[in-house]
């Protein structure tokens, strides 16, 4: 578990193919002293899970579902990414709930400065839009962060420049893409509001007006 609060900004030092899957070293100025081999970090919020490690880098093995959910896939040798190891029961909650697990792959579609801020657009999927609200929390790149407000898809952001400091945001420009992690809390609430019908094989959601109606929902 993770609070989307980048404590570095670390480098992709080696991407191996092995056996179909990849195999990532990231260099970072992480205190290291206190990781365990199984450990998850966070990289560009992607749960990763710690198999090798050093003073100033550590290593990962990438699944094939990671590569096909996730930017992973496209990382190039000497990018920058966020990182964030997994938060303590004692840790200073500065973020929001953040698994590490990333929903989908969002595009940048508008960069542009705002008085001291920069101002983001960023379009996601249509099949996670209905997991997004105004003023609600989204994890873009493993950064925790507030929407501003929602035009359908599109979501609008600002980052103020403590978060352009301490993250890999420099390098977002119109069209990059990035990881998209929602709420956890909106993912549950759907499934309990679904019931019985959450066991049905059909993937794609039962809620509508007329359900929530004909559940006392709506009055």
């Amino acid at each position: 578990m993770f609070t989307g609060i980048i404590e570095s900004v670390g480098k992709v030092e080696s991407l191996q193919s092995v056996g179909g899957d990849v195999r990532l070293r990231i260099q970072t100025d992480l205190d290291m002293s206190d990781v365990h081999l199984g450990d998850s970090i966070a990289t560009n919020g992607i749960c990763l899970t710690v198999t090798d490690w050093g003073d100033h880098w550590y290593a990962a093995d990438v699944s094939r579902e990671s590569l096909n959910r996730t930017t992973l896939g496209q990382w190039k040798v000497g990018q920058r990414v966020n990182v964030e190891k997994a938060m303590l029961p004692t840790t200073r909650f500065g973020g929001h709930i953040v698994s590490g697990h990333v929903d989908a792959v969002g595009e940048i579609t508008v960069v542009k400065a705002d008085a001291r801020s920069i101002y983001y657009e960023v379009t996601a999927p249509v099949e996670i839009a209905r997991y997004l609200a105004e003023k609600g929390s989204v994890t873009v790149d493993g950064i925790s962060l507030t929407i501003n407000y929602l035009r359908g898809n599109v979501i609008s952001l600002n980052l103020i420049p403590h978060t352009a400091e301490r993250t890999n945001i420099g390098t977002w420009q119109v069209g990059a893409k990035v990881n998209l992690e929602v709420d956890v809390l909106a993912r549950y609430i759907e499934r309990l509001l679904l019931g019985n019908k959450a066991a049905e094989t059909k993937q794609q959601s039962k809620i509508s007006m007329d359900f929530l109606a004909e559940n006392g929902f709506l009055k």
